[in-house]
This record gives C-alpha cells, sequence and structure tokens, in this order.
C-alpha cells in the first residue's frame, strides 16, 4: 500500500516536467502563394522612323545647242596642237575620237550629212564649191527643225558653200568669211560668233575653216596646220567664257567635231585618216566618259534634235547619241554606203 502511494507521488512529480521534452511540433509552412504579375501598362504601338521623302532632283535644262567644227581636224591633232579647250570637253563630257564622216569625205558633202542628218544619197550634196543654181541640201534638216520651234538659229561660217546645207529661211542670222576657200583670217568667224552670243541663241553652228586651209599648204599634221588649230582652240575658249559671263553656259550644249580629216596636203577619200573625226558632246545630262558607240557625223543632226526635244524625221540616217546619256543604247545603224 505505502508502496503504491510512493509510486502515484512520483508520477504525480515526474508528468507535469515531462511536457518540456515532447519535440516540438513540426513547423507549419504557410502555403506558398502564386505571384501572378500585374500586367503592365500596354507599350505605345512602335513607331517606324519614316524615310526621308526623295525629292527627285529635275534634269538641268537644255536651252540651246552650240555645234562647233574646227575644218579637216583629225583626232591625232587635239593632242598634237594642244587644244586645251577641246580636251577640256573631252574631260567634262563624253567623247569617241573614231567616229566617222561620209565619202566624199570633203568639206560641204560632210557638213550636209551632219547638219541634215542624212547620207549624201538623200541630201544629194557631193559637190563641193559654191554652185547657186544646185540649190541646198534636200530633207529637213536640223536649222529646219529648231526654226520652226521658235528657237533662234545663226550659222557663223568660214566658207561661203556652206550656205547651201540650209535654206536662208531656216537660218535667223548666216554669215560666212571666205568666198574662194583660201582667205585666212583667224578673228572674224570668233567676233561673229561672239556678237551672235550677245544676241541669245537656240540653235548656232560655228565652223573655223583656216586650218583646213594650212593643211592644204603645209600638209596634215604640219607645224603650221597644228598652230592654226591651237589659236582655233583659244577661239573655242573664249566662246565658253563668252556664254558663262552671260549666265548662258550651264543650260548649253556644247558639240564639238570636224567635217573630215586629212592626210598630205589633202582629203577626200576613204583612208581611215580622211574618214575618222572626233566627236565631243559636254552639256547638262551627259555622263562623261569615252563612248563605245560608234559614232557617224549624220548622229550630230539626230542629237541635238534630242537634245532639244524636237522630233525626228523618219528619213534621217542618224541616230542620237543615247550612251551620252547615260541612257540604253538600241540597234545602231551602219554609216554610209559609199
Amino acid at each position: 500500500m505505502i508502496r503504491r502511494l510512493l509510486y502515484l507521488i512520483l508520477l504525480m512529480i515526474f508528468l507535469p516536467s515531462c511536457g518540456s521534452f515532447a519535440p516540438p511540433p513540426p513547423p507549419t509552412i504557410a502555403p506558398t502563394q502564386s505571384v501572378i504579375p500585374s500586367p503592365s501598362s500596354t507599350p505605345p504601338p512602335a513607331t517606324e522612323t519614316p524615310s526621308p521623302t526623295i525629292t527627285p532632283t529635275p534634269l538641268p535644262s537644255v536651252e540651246r545647242v552650240l555645234i562647233v567644227t574646227f575644218d579637216g581636224l583629225r583626232p591625232d591633232a587635239i593632242a598634237a596642237a594642244n587644244m586645251v579647250n577641246v580636251m577640256t570637253l573631252m574631260q567634262t563630257g563624253a567623247y569617241t575620237l573614231s567616229a566617222q564622216t561620209i565619202m566624199p569625205s570633203t568639206t560641204l558633202p560632210a557638213h550636209a550629212s551632219m547638219l541634215v542628218g542624212t547620207c549624201p544619197a538623200k541630201h544629194i550634196v557631193r559637190w563641193n564649191e559654191y554652185v547657186p543654181q544646185n540649190g541646198f541640201a534636200l530633207g529637213t534638216d536640223i536649222f529646219d527643225l529648231a526654226h520652226a520651234a521658235g528657237l533662234r538659229t545663226a550659222m557663223v561660217v568660214g566658207k561661203e558653200k556652206l550656205r547651201q546645207v540650209t535654206e536662208p529661211a531656216s537660218t535667223d542670222y548666216f554669215e560666212f568669211v571666205d568666198k574662194t576657200d583660201k582667205i585666212e583670217d583667224s578673228t572674224t568667224v570668233l567676233r561673229l560668233a561672239l556678237t551672235q552670243i550677245n544676241e541669245g541663241f537656240g540653235l548656232m553652228f560655228v565652223h573655223f575653216a583656216e586650218s583646213d586651209i594650212e593643211g592644204h599648204k603645209h600638209g596634215w599634221m604640219s607645224r603650221a596646220q597644228l598652230g592654226v588649230y591651237e589659236r582655233e582652240d583659244k577661239g573655242l575658249g573664249l566662246l565658253i567664257q563668252a556664254l558663262k559671263d552671260k549666265g548662258m553656259y550651264e543650260s548649253t550644249m556644247i558639240i564639238v567635231t570636224s567635217d573630215h580629216g586629212g592626210h598630205d596636203t589633202t582629203h577626200g577619200t576613204d583612208l581611215p585618216e580622211d574618214m575618222t573625226i572626233p566627236w565631243i558632246i559636254s552639256g547638262p545630262r551627259i555622263a562623261p566618259g569615252e563612248l563605245s558607240t560608234q559614232v557617224y557625223t549624220m548622229d550630230s543632226a539626230a542629237t541635238t534634235a534630242f537634245t532639244l526635244g524636237l522630233p525626228l524625221p523618219p528619213e534621217w540616217d542618224g541616230v542620237p547619241v543615247y550612251e551620252a546619256f547615260g541612257m540604253p543604247v538600241g540597234e545602231q545603224p551602219e554609216g554610209c554606203q559609199q
């Protein structure tokens, strides 16, 4: 009995203290809350950077064409005579040193083909003297077209026979220096041409003739002839300067060429020295560089008409030298049949 009481007392003593040794309850893990991000504000739609407005640069306008011929000029004479103004136009323009003239490679027939745009079989000018009773070259020439379009036209030439290229009604101004093909005159053509620049023109043709006279006297590529070419080139430089002084240069197309070449003291044959001529064009819209197109003298009229926006007569044998304008080149016609 007493032992039982002791056990009960001991139990009463030890039971309360046992609670302090009880393992702690497992930790309560708070449930993970799914965090739903709040939607951010909708960004503004991306705006494309506008491309700069491209305003096409208008092509420079051509208000006039100046055609200059050096009678009898072979391409190799340009450098030999130090024709610095011609060479400058070559650098700034398009050119070929292998253009071809017509047979007969003489002054009047060749200039007729150059300005009428056809072969001799069509314009019928095969004589090379001033023969008034023969009339004028047949067909519509570049002066006919320009004059009909209201452009002022002028011809300043060294030889009277060039009157037979076009009728007087198609030129507002015509003047020549030499009735005999033998007069040496180093100033009159230039002086008359400068006057016409002051008057204003839409189409002007200037013909330096004295170098051909020197070729017949002293020979082609002679020192005497090369000296005349150098002097005539200075005349070209004065024409260019006059255009600049009048504010006309930037709107002027300049074509420089020749009627024929020469050998010994003559020309008129089908030798390359007689048939090969330079052809240079410089001015607005021109793509500079040496031309790969085969150019014929008849192309001068066609290129002038194209430049001035004039119609090309269907009977013309010449075509515009499109390559000079950076345009695709179509089928090229052949030269004149001899």
